[in-house]
């Protein structure tokens, strides 16, 4: 332990913590604008600076570690002044569009100029005119608002292992931008928006697409329903000022009918869907030997384009199953207007999602057509739905509660606990276990898969068998699992896992590129405990055992796994290598 004082307040900490980790412990707080609680120091704002009694130098506290006997100052004229230089001198180099950016409100840059009280302009103003980059759909790049602090390089390069941002040129001229000076959508990009979550001003914002849901709403040509996805109930009230996890799902469909949505359903049924689809899946292939393990669960849309991308090796593994936002698209333009004798064409479904890489599925064409026509027509993230409620007048928080469309609508605790990192490999063993022996798991809550570590491990046994199952989350994790797999193939022996799950975004969909600012791990462990609340709280929290997906099933699709169902809910992937080998 370190014994030091921070403003004569006197401090014990664990070696190796950080000045600015330190302060905060006795209320102190520093202000900084590169350092992300996700992501390791860098250095390279210089806001945090603070002072050590007899030294000659400021310090910045992000990146030095508190020693036994320092007397640290953090806020003096001096250090203010410093402070006040540095944020006129990022100015300067910024531009002055805060009433039509997307982070207006919400801005790290904007809060610490209003807390600096910097009124004027004192240093002449150079912003380069670079155009956007809107390539992909998903993330708009705005170059000449980025301040180069480096989050989104070291999340896009050290937390996803992606590589698609890198910082180009030197000096005054250093820019963020894809590698290669070329595109985004030419880049290895994979639009999971793990960038835009951790960029503190608007330099990485989601495509904003809720003029076009705006537009449909007013048409009468068109009916419109929408669909929730499972994380987005725990982490809208964020938006409105409420705690992380707050479960606000009964508002969520009062709101959304009141916005003029015709239908209402629930991403979570479809979830339930995916896992009978799945789990059914996951027995073929350990059970019968009718294809290759271990099984890679599909639910993640930047996950699919990562693996085909850099993992194509691993295709034949993959789950054919359909994501559940792709499931309730083909399914409300089918079977519910086939219910209700609705005219598909006129349907226009929007997807409510935690994630831009869910604007990125739309676009798979081979996927999203199943139904004759564009199963999705939408998709916002969490952060659009917002802004939708918040320009709409009403009163989202002391909305009575309403419900969804029993059709489509009606969901599973396995369900809801999709959005939670484990939470899809949990569902499926639930059912798995139930479809391979006749009889529930003896306790259906499976703590080997829950938690915010990046890779969980676990063995469950099914008829006596062990099923060994695995659960990554954060791209940079899923190498491990996936080369433990490849190692024993390469020795010929059995493969380590026969069940995979991989989540895009740390902690899931919770924490998804999509949702409101500020994530880290408190608030993830916050959102995920919201769901698994949720789970706990329902009376069926067996997939499978969902009424209106069994009926579904009766009425429509058939069996799982069947003709019907393989031409609707199950897809095939590409291999698309970066780079020729």
């Amino acid at each position: 332990m370190i014994t030091a004082r921070i403003n004569q307040i006197d401090v014990e900490v664990p070696e190796g913590t950080s000045i600015l980790d330190a302060a905060r412990q006795v209320q102190v707080r520093i202000p900084t604008l590169c350092k992300h609680k996700d992501l390791l120091p860098t250095a390279a704002c210089g806001i945090c600076i603070v002072r050590n009694q007899g030294g000659n130098k400021l310090i910045r506290s992000c990146c030095t570690p508190l020693e036994t006997g320092m007397n640290i100052t953090t806020h003096d004229r001096e250090i203010v002044d410093v402070r006040r230089t540095t944020l006129e001198l990022i100015l300067s180099n910024h531009p002055q569009a805060c009433l039509t950016c997307g982070r207006n409100g919400e801005c790290e840059l904007q809060t610490l100029a209003a807390d600096f009280n910097i009124p004027m302009e004192s240093i002449k103003r150079y912003v380069k005119d670079v155009p956007r980059d809107c390539s992909t759909g998903s993330i708009i790049l705005e170059f000449a608002k980025c301040i180069k602090c480096g989050r989104c390089v070291q999340v896009c390069q050290d937390m996803q292992n992606v590589w698609a941002l890198s910082f180009l040129e030197r000096g005054i001229n250093t820019r963020m931008a894809p590698a290669g000076d070329i595109t985004l959508a030419e880049s290895p990009c994979v639009k999971c928006g793990q960038c835009s979550a951790h960029c503190p001003t608007g330099a990485i914002v989601e495509n904003d697409e809720t003029p076009a849901v705006w537009t449909a709403l007013h048409d009468p040509e068109k009916i419109c329903v929408v669909q929730i996805a499972p994380s987005v109930r725990v982490t809208i009230g964020e938006a409105f000022g409420l705690p992380p996890g707050t479960n606000l799902t009964k508002q969520l469909y009062s709101a959304l009918r009141r916005l003029g949505f015709k239908a209402v359903f629930d991403t979570n049924f479809s979830a339930d869907v995916t896992i009978v689809e799945e789990a059914s899946e996951f027995i073929e292939r350990f059970a019968h030997k009718s294809g290759p393990l271990p099984l890679i669960t599909s639910c993640c849309p930047a996950w699919t384009d990562f693996m085909e991308k850099n993992h194509y090796d691993f295709i034949d593994n993959f789950s054919t199953a359909k994501s559940p936002q792709q499931m309730l698209g083909v399914l409300a333009k089918t079977y519910y207007a086939q219910k209700l004798g609705l005219d598909p064409a006129k349907l226009y479904v929007v997807s409510i999602m935690p994630c831009t890489a869910k604007k990125y599925e739309l676009s798979r064409t081979e996927e999203m057509h199943a139904s004759g026509y564009m199963d999705i027509d939408v998709a916002l993230t969490t952060r659009e739905l917002a802004r939708m409620l918040k320009q709409s007048g009403i009163d989202f928080l002391n909305l009575a509660d309403g419900s969804p469309d029993s059709i489509l609508g009606d969901y599973s605790g396995a369900g809801t606990i999709f959005g939670a990192t484990g939470g899809v490999m949990e569902a499926a063993v639930r059912t798995a276990h139930f479809y391979a022996t006749g009889k529930k798991l003896e306790k259906i809550e499976l703590e080997a898969v829950r938690g915010l570590d990046g890779v969980k491990e676990g063995t469950i046994l099914v008829n006596g068998a062990p099923v060994r199952i695995a659960v990554a989350h954060g791209l940079a994790n899923v190498e491990h699992v996936l080369n433990r797999v490849r190692e024993a193939r390469k020795a010929g022996k059995e493969s380590p896992y026969h069940f995979i799950e991989v989540m895009a975004c740390p902690g899931g969909c919770i924490g998804g590129g999509g949702q409101p600012y500020g994530v880290d791990n408190e608030r993830r462990k916050l959102r995920i405990a919201g769901l698994y609340q949720d789970d706990r709280g329902c009376a069926i929290r067996h997939s499978h055992e969902n009424p209106e997906v069994i009926r579904l099933y009766e009425e429509f699709l058939g069996k799982p796994l069947g003709p019907r169902a393989h031409e609707l809910l199950h897809t095939r992937y590409t291999a698309r290598p970066l780079y020729k080998r």
